[in-house]
Formats: C-alpha cells, sequence, structure tokens
C-alpha cells in the first residue's frame, strides 16, 4: 500500500525521494494506524516539502486511505426537511448522514462506469438543490448567520465528495481514483489554460516562489565565484613555498545586479502568463540594480511607476490593464510597430548592463516583423531573452513568427507554467 501511494505522489509531480520514504515508514510506526488524522500529518511532515504542495498530497491520501463507506439506513427521510435541518443546525452528525443518503439516493452511481468522482458530486448537490436551500436561508439570516450557514454547506459537500470517493475506491481500488482525481501542482499549471481554480492556487504560490527564489539568487551571486587574482597577495603567500604560487589569493568579488527591462504582451489569453511573470519579476526586484516594465499589444508604454513600491503588486496590475496606452491602431498584437516605437522612444537607455526579456507568443498578425530592433537591442544590451508561453511544438504555426526573433535572442524559452518560469529566473540572476 505504502509502495503504491508513493508512486502515485510522484506521478502527481510531488518530489518524494527514498529517504523521505523511509522517513515516512519509520513515522508510521510510531502512530496508530487506525487514526486517520494522525497518520495523515506524520505522512505530511516527512513527504511534503511545500505548504503549495499539501492539496496533491491530501487527494492522494484520501485516495489510498480511505475509510470503507457506511452501510446507509435509508430511513425515508425527507432529503429537503434534513438539509434545512442540517444547514441551520450545523450539526456534523447531521450533515454526514444527509450526505451519505443524497450519494446514495441522487447520485446514480453504477458499478463499471468509468466517470469522474466528481460529476457524481457535481449531480448529487444539483439534485439536492444545496444552493437553492442555502439562498432561502441567507435571505432571513443575520450576518453571523449567514456565516455559519455558508461554512456549513461546504462541509456538506465536503462530506458529499467523500462518500463518493469511498464507495470509487470501495469498488475500483485507491490506484484509479487517485488517478482520476489527479490535478497538475500550482508549479505545473498551464498558464494558457488555466481556470479560475488554477488561478487562485498560482497566485498563493507566487509570494512563496519569490522569497525562495530571492534567497538562492543572493546566496549565489554571494558565493558564485571568485574575485580577479591579487598578484600581490599571491606573492606574498607563495614565499612560504620557495616562490611557488601555491595559493593563489583573489580580490574581494563585487557581483553586480543585472537591470531588468521587460517588454510584456497584454492582449487576449498570454495576458494570464505575462500578468504572473511581471508579479514574479517586481517580486524579486530587489535582486536587481532596476527593473523597467513596458506593455504592449499594438502601442507601447512604459509601466514602471504603477508598481513603484506597490505591495499588492495584483493591484498594480490591475492599474496596468486600465491605465497604460497600449492601442495605437487596432488593438490587435503587432510586434513590429510596437518594438519601432519603443527602440524610437527608449532605445537609447538600452545599456551593456541591460538585460531584455520579451513575453509574448509571437503571434503578430500578419503585420511587418520589426524584427531588426531585436538586433539593434542584442548589439546595445547585455542579453536578449524571448519567452513564449505557447508549446514549443505550436511555434511558427498559423501567424506565429518565432524563427524572425529567435536569431537576434541569446535565447528563446518555452515557458508555459512557473517551474519553466522559475528554471528561467534563476539564469537571469
Amino acid at each position: 500500500m505504502l509502495a503504491g501511494f508513493v508512486g502515485e505522489l510522484r506521478a502527481a509531480g510531488l518530489p518524494v525521494s527514498l529517504t523521505e520514504n523511509i522517513d515516512a515508514m519509520e513515522a508510521v510506526r510510531h502512530v496508530p494506524l487506525d487514526d486517520r488524522v494522525a497518520l495523515r500529518a506524520a505522512m505530511a511532515a516527512t513527504m511534503v516539502k511545500r505548504p503549495e504542495h499539501r492539496p496533491a498530497f491530501d487527494a492522494v491520501f484520501d485516495s489510498f486511505f480511505s475509510l470503507l463507506p457506511a452501510t446507509v439506513d435509508d430511513d425515508g427521510s425527507d432529503l429537503s426537511a434534513l438539509l434545512d435541518d442540517a444547514l441551520r443546525s450545523g450539526d456534523s452528525e447531521t450533515v454526514q448522514r444527509l450526505a451519505r443518503l443524497a450519494v446514495a439516493r441522487l447520485a446514480g452511481m453504477e458499478e463499471g462506469r468509468g466517470v469522474r468522482g466528481s460529476a457524481y458530486v457535481f449531480k448529487t448537490m444539483r439534485m439536492l438543490d444545496v444552493d437553492g436551500a442555502l439562498a432561502r436561508l441567507l435571505a432571513g439570516a443575520g450576518w453571523l448567520e449567514r456565516d455559519d450557514l455558508a461554512v456549513t454547506a461546504q462541509r456538506l459537500r465536503d462530506e458529499v465528495e467523500a462518500e463518493v470517493r469511498r464507495r470509487l475506491v470501495a469498488e475500483r481500488g485507491p490506484e484509479a481514483v487517485a488517478r482520476s482525481v489527479r490535478r497538475p501542482l500550482p508549479e505545473d499549471v498551464d498558464f494558457l489554460h488555466a481556470s479560475r481554480e488554477d488561478l487562485a492556487a498560482l497566485q498563493r504560490t507566487l509570494r512563496p516562489l519569490a522569497r525562495r527564489m530571492a534567497a538562492r539568487l543572493a546566496r549565489r551571486r554571494r558565493h558564485g565565484r571568485h574575485g580577479r587574482l591579487d598578484f600581490r597577495r599571491t606573492l606574498r603567500r607563495s614565499l612560504s613555498t620557495g616562490g611557488v604560487p601555491a595559493d593563489p589569493r583573489f580580490r574581494r568579488p563585487h557581483p553586480h545586479k543585472p537591470e531588468i527591462v521587460v517588454l510584456a504582451d497584454v492582449s487576449g489569453s498570454v495576458a494570464t502568463f505575462a500578468r504572473f511573470t511581471l508579479q514574479l519579476v517586481h517580486a524579486l526586484a530587489g535582486e536587481f540594480s532596476a527593473v523597467r516594465t513596458f506593455v504592449f499589444i499594438d502601442g507601447i508604454d512604459e509601466v514602471t511607476h504603477l508598481f513603484a513600491g506597490a505591495e499588492d503588486l495584483s493591484a498594480a496590475l490591475t492599474r496596468v490593464h486600465e491605465e497604460a496606452d497600449v492601442v495605437a491602431a487596432d488593438g490587435h498584437s503587432d510586434y513590429g510597430r510596437a518594438l519601432t516605437a519603443f527602440w524610437a522612444r527608449w532605445g537609447r537607455e538600452i545599456t551593456p548592463r541591460t538585460s531584455v526579456v520579451i513575453l509574448g507568443d509571437a503571434r503578430n498578425n500578419y503585420h511587418a516583423a520589426g524584427a531588426e530592433v531585436l538586433a539593434d537591442l542584442r548589439r546595445r544590451g547585455r542579453r536578449l531573452w524571448w519567452l513564449n508561453p505557447e508549446p514549443r511544438s505550436y511555434w511558427d504555426t498559423g501567424d506565429s513568427i518565432v524563427s524572425e526573433y529567435a536569431p537576434h535572442c541569446h535565447g528563446v524559452f518555452e515557458c508555459r507554467n512557473l517551474r519553466q518560469l522559475e528554471a528561467f529566473v534563476a539564469q537571469i540572476g
């Protein structure tokens, strides 16, 4: 059982090493196996490295260590009356009994049907009409009661989900159920296809990710390399070895922080990718000597001032979308027009200390590419990188012109999720 559990955690993306597997086996020896709360806590303590990985761990744990479904004593109770009673009272036993009865009567679970558990949960909650009952009770409730009703409704949904999962595990086995509920970790969610729930998880992940990356970049910059050879100290040191420079001495290095200029396409679906990338870069602003931000569609505007001193980067990005002047013609992406406008207005400010990062899918709506601007940027600046949120197999299809820009860049990277974005930012630091 434990081997299958660890295998499914790894399949879900959690980095569970052999050492952590052994630690979990040792931890399990010290907790009662019939105490699911203690068992879950012991395994999570040994196998989960990041808080944002805990939901994925819990989903796998609930599949592999699910209780057997209870026998339902269906006495013909009126589910609507029982629902009102459960919501008003908030009684745990009433909520649990309602969930079991509702799944038994309403879910329509049939043995052998390959249906995801979420479909059964949705069907049960809809036929039970929890939303309707909740709305009716909220209409006559005070504000304290409103909070209690909402909490109880969520507990009911959790109980329905748990009951569905128990029945599926009993029928299909834990491995099949774990595979059916598997979801990507926040850092592996595709920017271009993220659901609202995924976006919320990404948002929660950004700040701890930024803290880890800031610490890593600062440590690497501090210990990354020796300074230049100090001839005088090396010669003095060699006197003890008869003039042989066996122990070279180096000057103290003075590593510089790079200056970053970001040009972000904020049109259409790539806006989500630009949003998270800009948030991460500005969260790491202290690790760069300067961060300047420009956003574009077919016009381009500098929005650096909107991030200055902003504690809530999400609010700053909202202002970007409301205030930035990024439409110069028809409001469709035109990389050539935007790049040319950038070079004409700000090109002289690119220096040998400047690294330029362009965010976008290079889908240019069949306009002129303006690739010569990238050649100028590369010549004047330190580095020029392009991050593309589309899969590499989509590049140069339709109106994508990645291959026209790539020869002028030091690197063009597929950047579809936070894991790839993290790997890239580690390079530029």
